[in-house]
C-alpha cells in the first residue's frame, strides 16, 4: 500500500479469540465504506488463547490488516503505544477490541475530528457494567482528572481518535494510554467529545477489576504533579519550602520573643525543636525540587516530548 493513510485504527488485544475475528472484520467493513485509506494495527499483548492463530487466519483475508505480537505481556498501555508507532495515519483510532467500542461508530468520531479538533473523545451514555466496581470509579477519576488538569472531556478512558503526529509525540508510559485527552489537552490540544454506546462485551471475560482503581488513582496524581507549575518541578517545591521555612521562622520568632521578654527558657520546648525541623525540613524540600528540575532537565532532552503542540504556522516563503 503506497497511498497515504488516512486512517489507523490501533487496538490491543489480550486473550480475546472469543472477539478477535468479529472485531477486525466488522472494523475492516466499516473502514472500506468511508472510502478513505485506512489500515487496522492489533496489538496482540502475548496471548495465551487462541488469539494469535486467529489473527494469522485474518492476515490472509484483511489486506489492510497489520498484526504486532509483543514478546510478553506487556500491558494495554505498551500495546497501545506500540500500535500507534507503528500507525502512519493522518488520524489515530484507540480503541479496545472485545466490541465495547463499536467499530460502526468510527465514523462519529472521524466527523468530529474533520472539523478541525487534535482529539476527540468517545463519551459512554447507558453503561450496564457493575455501579461500584466500574462506574463508579469511573466518575470518580474523571472527576480528578478534570479538576486536576482542567481538561473538559467527561470520559477520558476508551474510544478516541487523535492526530496522528501528535499520538506519535506522546511516547507513552504505563498508565498513561487511559489519559489521552488530559495529554492532549496539556500540551495545547483543542479537544472534543461526542456521545458513543457502551453494549456489554462481546463475548469472553473482563480484564478490569476494582483494583485497578488505586492504578488509576497513582496515574492521576503523577500527571497532576508533572502538569502541576508549568511543569516545573521546583517551583511547587520551591512554595512548599518557602511556605515551610515561614512556618519554622515565626514560631522560633514566637519563642524568641518569650525568652527575651519574659524569661521563658526556649531549649527545652517542643515548639523550638518544631520550628527547627521547620527550617530544615524546607530546606529539604527545595534540594527535592532541585533534583527533580534537573532529573525532568534530562527527561525532556532525552525523550524530546515537548509540553506544548503547534497549531499553525504561517508565512516564510522563500524568495527565488
Amino acid at each position: 500500500m503506497s497511498e497515504n493513510i488516512e486512517i489507523s485504527v490501533v487496538a490491543p488485544m489480550h486473550n480475546e479469540a472469543a472477539c478477535a475475528r468479529e472485531f477486525c472484520t466488522r472494523t475492516d467493513r466499516v473502514l472500506a465504506g468511508l472510502g478513505r485509506p485506512y489500515e487496522i494495527i492489533v496489538v496482540d499483548d502475548g496471548s495465551d488463547d487462541d488469539t494469535p492463530r486467529i489473527l494469522e487466519e485474518l492476515l490472509a483475508d484483511l489486506p489492510r490488516l497489520k498484526v504486532a505480537r509483543l514478546a510478553r505481556n506487556s500491558g494495554q498501555w505498551a500495546a497501545v503505544d506500540a500500535g500507534i508507532s507503528l500507525s502512519r495515519g493522518r488520524y489515530v483510532v484507540v480503541m479496545d477490541a472485545d466490541l465495547q467500542h463499536l467499530p460502526e461508530e468510527i465514523p462519529l468520531l472521524l466527523a468530529e475530528m474533520d472539523k478541525g479538533y487534535d482529539l476527540v473523545s468517545g463519551g459512554r451514555v447507558g453503561r450496564r457494567e457493575g455501579f461500584f466496581t466500574r462506574r463508579l470509579p469511573s466518575l470518580l477519576a474523571n472527576a480528578i482528572l478534570r479538576a486536576t488538569t482542567g481538561c473538559p472531556i467527561r470520559d477520558m478512558g476508551g474510544f478516541k481518535v487523535l492526530k496522528g503526529d501528535i499520538a506519535r509525540r506522546l511516547n507513552l508510559r504505563a498508565g498513561q494510554h487511559r489519559l489521552l485527552p488530559a495529554l492532549v489537552w496539556l500540551q495545547g490540544g483543542a479537544v472534543s467529545e461526542v456521545p458513543v454506546s457502551a453494549p456489554e462485551r462481546f463475548a469472553g471475560r473482563s480484564h478490569y477489576g476494582i483494583s485497578r482503581v488505586i492504578d488509576v488513582i497513582c496515574d492521576i496524581l503523577v500527571l497532576w504533579f508533572q502538569a502541576s507549575f508549568k511543569a516545573r518541578p521546583v517551583y511547587l517545591f520551591g512554595r512548599v519550602s518557602l511556605a515551610t521555612f515561614l512556618a519554622g521562622a515565626l514560631i522560633f520568632l514566637w519563642v524568641l520573643a518569650e525568652k527575651v521578654l519574659l524569661g521563658v527558657d526556649m531549649g527545652n520546648r517542643p515548639p523550638f525543636f518544631i520550628s527547627l525541623a521547620l527550617v530544615f525540613g524546607s530546606i529539604g524540600f527545595f534540594t527535592a525540587g532541585l533534583v527533580l528540575e534537573v532529573i525532568s532537565d534530562t527527561q525532556s532532552f532525552v525523550t524530546g516530548r515537548k509540553s506544548y503542540t503547534i497549531a499553525e504556522v504561517k508565512g516564510g516563503r522563500e524568495e527565488g
